[in-house]
C-alpha cells in the first residue's frame, strides 16, 4: 500500500468501541486493560494504573468517554487527550481520570503502529538506543526477617538483574517514626548492599511517607551504602519539603509517580527539586504525555526513569517505546511477580536478559494478548487494606 492510501486510511478509519478488562493476577493488585476496536478490525490495547477499591472506578470513567470517543479517528491522539481535560473534566483532574486518559492513549498508538507497520517509537522520533535498563521490584514482598530479605536480593540478582529497588520502612505509613524504626530501615540496606555487593544499584524506595527530620537524617546514614537513589522521601504535594531534603542529601532523589501530565511537573523542574523524575506512563496521561515530560525535564539536566508498577505486558510495553525515544532515560521499573500472568496471557511476553529488555520490533506497542486465557483471571477484591483505627 502506498503512502497516499494510507493517508486516505487516516482520515477514513473510526473508533467503533471501547472495552475493558479487569484482571486479577492474584499478587499486588488488580489490572485494567483497554482494548479499542476500530471499523478497519484493527484493534489496539493499553492499559490503566491501578490501585485496590479505586479501580472499578477507572473503568467507569473510561465508559463513560466511549460515548465521545465512537465515530473519532484514531489518529487524534493530542485533540483526544485535550479535549477529554479541557472540555469533558472542565480543567478538574483526579488521578482516575488520568490514569483512563493514559490507557485509551496507549491503545490509539498501538492501532496506529499496526496501520502504518511500525513500532511507536519510530511515530515518535526513532529510537535513541536499542535496548533498556529494568530494575527489579517486588522481589521483597514476602521477606519476614533481615535474612529472608537477603536471600531473595541474592536470587534476584542471580537472575541476571543489576539494580534492585525496595522499600525498607517498618510498618505503617506515617510522617513521624521511632528511632527503632530508623535503624531498622538503615540495617535492611546495610544488609542487602553486604549481600550484593557493590556492584549492583541499591534503589531506595520511601513511597512518600517521612517528614523531613526524618528523611534527612535516614539518608546521611545511608550514603556510605551508595543507594543509586532515594524515592520520595517526603509527601509530594510539598516541593519545599522535597527541596529540603535534596538540598542537604547526597544521594539522588527521586518524585514523580503521583504526579500528572506536564502541569505536575512545572514545579519540580522550575525548583530543581528532584534529580530524577519517575512518572508512570498508565497514569500520567499516556505516551505522548511522557515524552512531553521528559522533554520539558531535558534542559533542566534531570533524568526520566519511568515508574511501572504495572504489569509486564502493555504497561511495560509502552514505557519501553516512551524509553526508547527519551534521550534522558534513565532506568525503568520491571516487577517481579506479574510475570507468572504475562507468560499465561501475552503471546511472546518480554523477557529480561542481564537487566536489559531489547526493543521489540513488531508494530504498535510490539504485544498481543491471548483473549481466550483472560476468563481465568476475573476481577476479584483483594483483602481489604491494613488499616490502623489510631495514629502511631
Amino acid at each position: 500500500m502506498n503512502i497516499f492510501c494510507i493517508l486516505e486510511s487516516k482520515f477514513t478509519m473510526k473508533i467503533a468501541s471501547i472495552k475493558t478488562y479487569m484482571i486479577h493476577p492474584s499478587m499486588g493488585k488488580n489490572l485494567i486493560f483497554v482494548k479499542v476496536e476500530t471499523d478497519e478490525e484493527i484493534s489496539g490495547w493499553g492499559e490503566c494504573y491501578t490501585q485496590s477499591d479505586r479501580d472499578t472506578i477507572i473503568q467507569t470513567h473510561i465508559q463513560k468517554l466511549t460515548r465521545y470517543l465512537k465515530g473519532r479517528d484514531p489518529f487524534e491522539i493530542k485533540r483526544f487527550t485535550h479535549m477529554v481535560y479541557e472540555d469533558w473534566a472542565t480543567k478538574r483532574g483526579s488521578m482516575e481520570l488520568f490514569c483512563a486518559i493514559s490507557g485509551i492513549e496507549q491503545a490509539l498508538w498501538d492501532i496506529i503502529g499496526k496501520r502504518l507497520n511500525q513500532p511507536v517509537y519510530n511515530l515518535l522520533g526513532g529510537p535513541c538506543r536499542k535496548q533498556i535498563r529494568v530494575y527489579a521490584n517486588g522481589w521483597s514482598n514476602n521477606s519476614r526477617t533481615i535474612d529472608e530479605l537477603c536471600d531473595q536480593a541474592k536470587a534476584t540478582v542471580q537472575r541476571g538483574f543489576t539494580a534492585l529497588k525496595f522499600d525498607p520502612f517498618p510498618g505503617p505509613w506515617r510522617l513521624f517514626i521511632t528511632r527503632k524504626e530508623e535503624k531498622e530501615a538503615i540495617r535492611k540496606v546495610e544488609a542487602v548492599r553486604g549481600t550484593v555487593g557493590p556492584n549492583v544499584d541499591i534503589l531506595v524506595e520511601v513511597h512518600r511517607r517521612l517528614a523531613p527530620m526524618h528523611a534527612i537524617r535516614i539518608a546521611k546514614s545511608l550514603e556510605k551504602y551508595s543507594p543509586f537513589w532515594y524515592e520520595e522521601p517526603v509527601p509530594s504535594e510539598n516541593v519545599d519539603a522535597l527541596c529540603l531534603v535534596k538540598n542537604q542529601v547526597d544521594i539522588p532523589i527521586v518524585t514523580g509517580e503521583c504526579l500528572y501530565t506536564k502541569a505536575g511537573f512545572r514545579t519540580i523542574f522550575e525548583k530543581s527539586a528532584a534529580d530524577i523524575i519517575n512518572p508512570d506512563i498508565c497514569n500520567t496521561g499516556g505516551i505522548l504525555e511522557l515524552k512531553e515530560i521528559a522533554a520539558m525535564a531535558e534542559p533542566y539536566y534531570i533524568a526520566v526513569a519511568p515508574h511501572n508498577y504495572n504489569s509486564t505486558i502493555f504497561g511495560l510495553a509502552a514505557s519501553l517505546q516512551a524509553a526508547a525515544v527519551i534521550p534522558n532515560f534513565l532506568i525503568l521499573e520491571y516487577f517481579l511477580f506479574f510475570e507468572s500472568l504475562a507468560k499465561d496471557i501475552a503471546e511472546n511476553p518480554f523477557s529480561v536478559e542481564n537487566s536489559y529488555i531489547e526493543l521489540p520490533q513488531n508494530p504498535g506497542l510490539g504485544i498481543q494478548l491471548k483473549e481466550d486465557a483472560l476468563p481465568q483471571y476475573k476481577y476479584k477484591e483483594f483483602p481489604k487494606r491494613r488499616i490502623s483505627p489510631y495514629l502511631n
